[in-house]
């Protein structure tokens, strides 16, 4: 996987988010399955539905995830992740969302985003308003 770390913050002492980003690189797209009886001529990765414009996000802070479309919408995505992540991760993703990702080496290493102070990150409450433990 390439991958990219982001450090972002909303003002001079505000909050301070840690993102890493990451695609699958050539090696990952060409793994076919190894199961028994799972053998398909079409690559693993395409095979469950992924594509070149989905990357992961985690969040460094909280140690959680998850791989998005590219050009998502960012509430609703984390709506249905449900992932534990920081003050400025839906900030980030809409970010994220707006930039060419065809190569994350040209993405910057800080962003400052104009998102609301937080005192601390949160899960989001799924599609049935229930929050997973």
């Amino acid at each position: 996987m390439e991958t990219h770390i982001i450090e972002a913050r909303n003002g001079q002492v505000a909050n301070w988010g840690k993102f890493m980003v990451g695609r699958f690189d050539i090696e990952e797209w060409a793994r076919r399955s190894e199961l028994p009886g799972a053998e398909s001529p079409m690559p693993l990765l395409r095979r469950v539905g992924w594509g070149p414009e989905n990357i992961f996000v985690m969040d460094l802070q909280t140690g959680e995830g998850a791989i998005f479309r590219q050009g998502g919408f960012a509430p609703a995505d984390l709506n249905k992740h449900q992932i534990w992540v920081c003050p400025l991760y839906e900030s980030f993703l809409t970010w994220l969302y707006q930039q060419d990702i065809s190569d994350l080496a040209h993405l910057p290493d800080c962003v400052d985003l104009d998102a609301p102070f937080e005192i601390s990150g949160y899960r989001r409450p799924g599609p049935e308003g229930e929050i997973r433990p």
